[in-house]
This record gives C-alpha cells, structure tokens and sequence, in this order.
C-alpha cells in the first residue's frame, strides 16, 4: 500500500519541480540542476521562456523619442500662435480702452493728446535713427548750427582780443557763449501743436481796484500842500512859508489826524524848522515862514524838503508823506514871492538826502574797453565830527551779483563836494556787455577805523531808472562819452 502511494507523491513532486524548472520561478534553480534531477541528456537543451530584452528596450527608446518630439512642437506652438495671439488681444484692449476714454473726453484733450502722441513718435523715430548717423556727420550737423546761430546774432562789434582772457576766466560757466546748447532740439516747434485748448490765466488778468499796489493807492491819497518861496539878496536869506494842506489821510481811529510839517534845506540837515501841530483836521492852514541863510551861488545845489507827520501823544509820530522841491528856480527867480503846489509823496520813513555823483561811461566795442569817468560829486552827507567827510569813489565790475573786479579813485581831504576827473578802465568783450553792470559805491575814508558808505548807485542792463537809461545810451552811442548826474541811495 506504501508503495503506490509514494509513487504517487514522487511523481506529483517531480511534477511540481519540471514545472518550476521550466518556469524558472526559484532563483536558487540553474539550468544544470534541473538537468541532473530530471535526468535529462547534457546535449538537450531545456526550453525555457525568456523575455525578449532587445524587444522592450526598443520600447523604451521609441517612447523618449516620442515625448521628445511633443515636447519641440509644443514649444514652437507656444512661439510662433501663442504670444502673437496674447499681445494682438492686449493691443485691442488697450484699443477699446483708449477708445472709450476718447469718447469720454473733450475736442481740446483729443487735439492735445493727438499732438502729444505725434511728438513721441517723432521723438521715437529720431532715437531709433539717430545712432545710424556717423559721429563725423552729427559734429559737422552741430558746427553749421553753431555757424548760423553766430551768424544771426553777430553786430558790427568784432570778435575780442587777448586782453578779454582774464575777464572771461572770471566768468561762470553759464555765461561762455560757446556752449553747444543752442544745439539741435526744436522743443518751440514741436510743442506748438499741445498749446491748443489750453487755457492761458496771464490772458484773462484784469487790473482791478482790489488788486493795485497799496503804496500806489497811498500816493493817490496823501493829499496836497501849498507854500510860498522868496529870496531876499540883501539878507541872503530863502523865507519859505508853509501855507495849507488839503485831503491828508487819517492816521488816528476817528477818522482825522494832528497834521505838522518839517521844513529842510538839504543836504543841511542841521538846521530843520517844524510848525505848530493841529488837532483833528485833514485840511489844515498852518501860514507860518521860516527863513534859511544861504548865499545865492548855493540856492542852484539846494533842496527844499518838506515832510508831513502826523503828532501822537503817547507814540512814534506817523510820518503821512514828504515833498521834495530840487529846483528852486523851478517856477520864478525866488526875486518875488511864489506859490507853489505840490503833491504830497508816500512815505513810510523820512528819506535822508545822501548827495550826487557824476559820472561819464564809453565803451569802445573795437577794443572792447568800458571807461568810467567819476568827474565829481555834490551835497554828500557828513560823516565825521567835522561836518565833512574824506570821499572817495570805488567801482566794481558785477557779473550775475559776482564781484569779478574792482578799482579805486584818489581820497578828497574834508569835502562834500569833491572833484576827481579820474578815469577807470575795464577790458569786457562784445558778447558780455548785457551780463555786466557797475556798483559805484561813495566811500568815507577813516584813517583809524573802518571805512563807511556814503551812498552807492548802479548802472546796467538790468539796473533801475536811470543806471539802466544811462547803460543803454552809452551801448546806443558807442565811443562818445555820455555824463550823468546820479542820486546815491542807501
């Protein structure tokens, strides 16, 4: 019984290994191995299925080959549909969006950004062709320029000499006249287009009365006074007499003033005589003389001032406004009594006669020389003990409120009415004459001390009043030396 049992457990185990030998499914199982247990021949090979390595790496290069190529197409699709596509959906919105505004706005803004946006496409259009223009060919560009702009501007007057080196290495840089700034821009023409529908304030200014100048308004009502002159050449004595005033302005709450006048005869401010004051009135009557001993030589360098104040009990007296009469053979020969009327100046403080210079200028553009002639001075204020002072004159040649130089006359000993007839030389060239001016400054010498101002004036183009007349007479006049009186002030 044992017997065929084990047969068949022997034949269902060798079963099992012939099968796990042909399916190779142990590790531990060679090919020699299950030829020895299966008695098989060494010459007979044992089928056993493999598989096919060369097959499944074929596999696998024709699989990275694929993704290789999605991958190349995809991209090109991304450059060559998709960013076209993007930035032609942006521009239409940028379209819509610019459309819809236009609409919203007005004419003018439509014109201005239309100019607008033809100036930037010019400005495009020049920056991109631009760098294709030889460096030789834009100097040679700029050097014509340069030509004709000095072309339009030249005058008769020649180019300076070496003698200008010195004074043009004085000068700042934005002065030098051969900056290439003038250059190739046209900012004036292209922007013409954007000044349409623009609203210009400086147009609509109307001159009101709310708007003037209250200095001008306060000359308009300081009123009027009324005195008489007389001489008396026996006596050499000037009788003033200070008569009326009429419409002065109120200076106290109740709408009134206390009205008093100080009489001067400059540049002597010594002696000063002053009236009686009266109480709460605009249109006083003073009718009170005072006399000034002056021989008659002197009456032609003399100068009546009179100055209106305002009497305050327990304050700073007001000052309402001044008078000052230069020529006192303005109106008869002072032989005969003579009215005279007068309007009464703003004023806020008392003015302080300083004197007079006389000056001559010339300017020889040929050679370029400015010369200044300080021929004298008159009635200067006293600035010593004495009554005298020791005047001198200093000029200083100003370049944009740059001091560039300087020079000094000679010192008059204990006068006020010195004469100097001494000439100052300055080199400037052509082209530099409307960048100038001169500060003429009055000085008083002190031998011990410091020295003091007397007075200053200044002449130039862009002086005031008469320094500005006077540098425009002399340009208009070349080589002709042109004098004037000229007021020194503060």
């Amino acid at each position: 019984m044992s017997g065929p049992r084990e047969d068949g457990r022997c034949r269902r185990a060798i079963s099992i290994l012939t099968e796990l030998c042909q399916r190779k499914s142990l590790p531990s199982l060679d090919l020699d191995t299950c030829r020895e247990f299966l008695l098989l021949p060494s010459d007979q090979s044992l089928i056993i299925s493999e598989p096919e390595l060369s097959v499944s790496l074929l596999a696998v290069i024709v699989i990275v080959c694929g993704l290789a190529l999605v991958a190349v197409f995809v991209f090109l699709f991304w450059k060559l549909c998709w960013v076209p596509w993007r930035n032609k959906t942006l521009s239409s919105q940028l379209a819509v969006l610019r459309s819809e505004a236009g609409h919203k706005d007005s004419m003018a803004d439509k014109l201005k950004d239309a100019g607008a946006i033809s100036f930037l496409e010019a400005a495009v259009k020049i920056s991109h062709t631009s760098p294709d223009i030889p460096a030789e060919v834009q100097m040679s560009m700029k050097d014509h320029i340069m030509r004709r702009t000095r072309i339009q501007r030249q005058t008769t007057e020649p180019a300076s000499s070496t003698r200008h080196i010195s004074f043009k290495r004085h000068l700042p840089r934005q002065m030098h006249v051969s900056s290439m700034d003038y250059g190739l821009e046209p900012p004036a023409v292209a922007e013409q287009p954007t000044s349409i529908g623009r609203i210009k304030p400086e147009l609509y200014k109307q001159k009101t009365v709310d708007t003037e100048d209250p200095k001008k308004e306060a000359e308009k009502t300081c009123g009027k006074i009324n005195f008489t002159l007389k001489y008396d050449y026996e006596n050499e004595t000037l009788t003033v007499r200070i008569l009326r005033a009429f419409d002065l302005p109120a200076k106290d709450f109740c709408g009134s003033s206390d009205p008093y006048v100080k009489i001067y005869l400059l540049p002597d401010r010594k002696r000063k005589f002053q009236t009686r004051v009266h109480r709460k009135t605009l249109n006083p009557t003073f009718d009170e003389s005072f006399h000034f001993p002056v021989p008659h030589e002197e009456l032609a360098s003399r100068k009546l001032h009179l100055s209106v104040f305002d009497f305050d009990r327990f304050s700073r007296h007001d000052m309402i406004g001044e008078v000052i009469l230069e020529n006192l053979f303005e109106d008869s020969d002072l032989s005969r009594e003579t009215s005279v009327w007068r309007d009464i100046q703003y004023a806020t403080t008392e003015s302080v006669d300083l004197g007079e210079i006389m000056f001559s200028l010339c300017y020889l553009p040929t050679a370029g020389r400015l010369t200044l002639t300080v021929i004298k001075c008159r009635n200067l204020k006293a600035m010593d003990i004495t009554g005298y002072s020791d005047p001198y004159v200093k000029v200083s040649l100003l370049c944009d409120g740059r001091r560039l130089k300087k020079k000094k006359t000679t010192i008059k000993k204990n006068t006020l009415n010195p004469t100097y007839n001494e000439a100052i030389i300055f080199d400037i060239p052509p082209e530099n004459m409307d960048q100038v001016s001169l500060l003429i400054s009055v000085m008083d010498y002190d031998r011990v001390g410091h020295n003091e101002i007397i007075g200053v004036c200044r002449v130039g183009v862009n002086a005031e009043g008469l320094g500005r007349d006077h540098w425009n007479e002399m340009l208009a006049y070349p080589r002709k030396p042109i004098a004037h009186w000229h007021p020194l002030v503060e």
